[in-house]
């Protein structure tokens, strides 16, 4: 487990991946040379998987936002339609789930056929997937990459 400075590092790195390591030093009472250091083990160890732009999807076409539940006729196959899921584009996240389903799988489309054709020509074509239903999301109140962490006891992050 990383201590109460690595969590707080973290947590600046998850509200603003570009935050200079002389900001994050000043918040955290460290010298900036020391957060480089302990960013870079955080790096090495896999706490900090890459930085990305976070962008809006209107912006770039992609307004349509749906959840595809997927189910399975074959077990011993899961693993290659979890794969297959995932080389789609269009596919955010693919979750193994407990429960009816098989697989949960987060989409981005332009628009609704844009979803049909996913489904036909995509999902619907892989080998040993049964059935699928679909969830189109009407409007979204938070989607946020930043997970919860506390340092301390006190949450730094939103």
């Amino acid at each position: 487990m990383k201590d109460d400075i690595d969590i707080k590092i973290l947590n600046y790195l998850q509200i603003n991946a570009r935050i200079s390591n002389v900001e994050i030093a000043r918040k955290v009472g460290l010298a900036p040379s020391a957060v480089l250091e302990r960013i870079r083990k955080l790096e090495q160890g896999g706490a900090i998987r890459g930085y990305v732009a976070l962008i809006d999807p209107g912006v770039v076409g992609q307004r349509m936002l749906a959840f595809i539940a997927v189910q399975t006729s074959d077990l011993p196959g899961e693993e290659r339609i979890a794969r297959t899921l995932a080389r789609m584009p269009e596919a955010l996240e693919v979750h193994h789930v407990a429960g009816e389903d098989c697989f949960l799988v987060k989409v981005r489309a332009r628009d609704a056929e844009h979803i049909g054709e996913l489904l036909k020509k995509k999902i619907g074509r892989i080998p040993g997937v049964r059935s699928t239903r679909t969830t189109i999301v009407l409007g979204t109140e938070k989607e946020t990459p930043i997970l919860p962490m506390e340092a301390g006891g006190e949450e730094t992050a939103p």
